[in-house]
């Protein structure tokens, strides 16, 4: 189980202040042993449960505006599919990325 960091215990959810009962609270589950947290309430899933599991599904990475010089014929190749060229281009360059981290690891 996952505890809470500093930064987590001083604001909430809702990024509002935590109150400094909340934050004994918070301290207090931190130091809790994780075998005597009850998870009855929350049984295990069955390793079947996980199998069409997706890493990073939600992820949405911050973005960052660039000014890059580009060969004419490659922006007109990623404009002639329509709207979103940007998108494209992020999505061509963020797979060959991964395919190289992938490709470093073995």
């Amino acid at each position: 189980m996952r505890r809470a960091s500093k930064a987590e215990q001083t604001v909430g959810a809702r990024g509002r202040t935590l109150t400094l009962r909340q934050k004994r609270e918070l301290t207090a589950l931190a130091a809790l042993p994780d075998e005597r947290i009850d998870t009855t309430d929350i049984p295990e899933l069955p390793p079947d449960a996980w199998k069409n599991a997706v890493r990073g599904r939600f992820y949405r990475p911050v973005k960052q505006a660039v000014s890059m010089r580009l060969d004419t014929d490659v922006i007109a190749w990623l404009r002639k599919s329509g709207k979103g060229y940007q998108t494209r281009a992020n999505r061509i360059l963020r797979e060959r990325m991964l395919a190289d981290m992938r490709r470093a690891l073995l």
